[in-house]
């Protein structure tokens, strides 16, 4: 009788502690498109990390879950409507109201990027990129604004990203928008790697 009049309790401490962590420690990600092939595939499950940006920003190369940096379609719930609905989907009762997105950080602030004969420029030095199996359509020079990141998908043919500015595109990826770093692919088990 007192396990059972502890039960109510535990169970209450339980959700709070999964909230907690998955609001300031880890989350999961579903991957529903293949805009990250071959790197990440429809259907993927993967881990992402919000610690590693508390402590700094994040680097090129990095895989990086980020909000739709077009907020305007969210809508307005107020303080209690909004904190309600954070609850909600907290515990996965609710979906969010923007989408997000997994790309790869190529350029920070300051950064001048552009693409010529397959190649991605940064600061008039081409990077290495291992994880592509197909060449990068050429873009024009472009500079990221501070407080901004250029992120692109490893499917250059098959990528909504920030070569493609606003609107219609994605444009540039406030800093701001990032929830965190993908680290580890966890379903299915087949592809359980790190990233």
């Amino acid at each position: 009788m007192r396990f059972l009049g502890e039960v109510p309790g535990l169970i209450l401490l339980a959700l709070v502690l999964a909230l907690l962590i998955k609001t300031f420690v880890v989350q999961a990600f579903y991957i529903p498109s293949p805009s990250m092939q071959p790197t990440l595939k429809p259907g993927d499950r993967v881990l992402v990390s919000k610690i590693p940006y508390y402590l700094g920003e994040p680097g090129r190369g990095d895989v990086v879950v980020f909000v739709d940096p077009d907020r305007s379609t969210a809508p307005d719930r107020g303080l209690i409507g909004g904190a309600l609905h954070w609850l909600s989907q907290g515990l996965g009762v609710t979906s969010p109201d923007n989408q997000d997105f997994i790309k790869r950080v190529v350029g920070l602030p300051g950064d001048e990027i552009w693409a010529k004969g397959g190649e991605v420029y940064v600061n008039d030095v081409a990077i290495d990129e291992p994880y592509l199996t197909q060449m990068t359509r050429d873009f024009a020079r472009t500079t990221v604004p501070e407080g901004m990141l250029f992120v692109m998908g490893d499917n250059r043919a098959n990528s909504l990203d920030s070569r493609f500015p606003e609107p219609g595109g994605l444009g540039f990826v406030p800093i701001d928008n990032v929830v965190g770093q993908a680290f580890l692919i966890v379903w299915p088990p087949s592809r359980m790697s790190g990233l």
